[in-house]
């Protein structure tokens, strides 16, 4: 694998890991290279990303290895934190937040169990849209958050309290089928066309 190609794939890689990064061993492993070679790609990697103006950089943290973002664009970031909704939901943020508007208070655990898949980008999205926040902790063992939906939620969707969801099709509780999801679509396209 040629020396551009590498870069490109060690930078993918950490994009996809996100927050969690990777080790060198991990890196070694996936791309079937020595470690030695791999020390050497990263070397070239953290020199590339300091030589050119980008608004990443590879940082190492105890042996682990992540993409970051540059601490001079900070205000920028906080700014767009704080920001009111200023673009849609994707799917699987619409998904995400009603299993938590008609579960809550909800563990991202308990999310991924009903979604079958991740929840925690789609979480983070929702929390920096002020549509969903921490509303506590589990008793016992790992202290998870619970999750559960803001005022601001029931503004955008224009409801005063939580009753005034639509009610969920009869069936299984614990099963929250794509239909349930729909509901936040057929209302967010109401609300995106007024």
């Amino acid at each position: 694998m040629k020396n551009e190609e590498l870069h490109a794939v060690i930078e993918g890689l950490l994009f996809v890991t996100g927050d969690e990064g990777l080790t060198y061993q991990q890196l070694s492993d996936v791309l079937e290279l020595e470690e030695s070679d791999i020390n050497a790609a990263v070397t070239s990697l953290k020199q590339s990303f300091s030589d050119s103006k980008r608004g990443l950089q590879l940082i190492e943290t105890a042996g682990v290895l992540k993409l970051a973002t540059l601490p001079e664009h900070t205000s920028y970031f906080k700014k767009l934190a704080s920001s009111p909704i200023h673009s849609g939901l994707s799917r699987a943020a619409l998904e995400t937040l009603a299993i938590v508007a008609y579960k809550q208070p909800i563990t991202r655990v308990e999310i991924d169990e009903v979604r079958g898949v991740k929840s925690e980008k789609s979480l983070q999205s929702l929390v920096s849209k002020l549509l969903v926040t921490d509303v506590g902790r589990v008793s016992g063992t790992g202290r998870a958050i619970l999750y559960g939906t803001t005022d601001y939620f029931l503004d955008h969707f224009g409801l005063t309290d939580l009753s005034e969801l639509p009610p969920l099709p009869e069936g299984d509780d614990d099963e929250f089928s794509e239909d349930e999801a729909d509901l936040f679509f057929q209302k967010m396209n109401e609300t995106e066309s007024e």
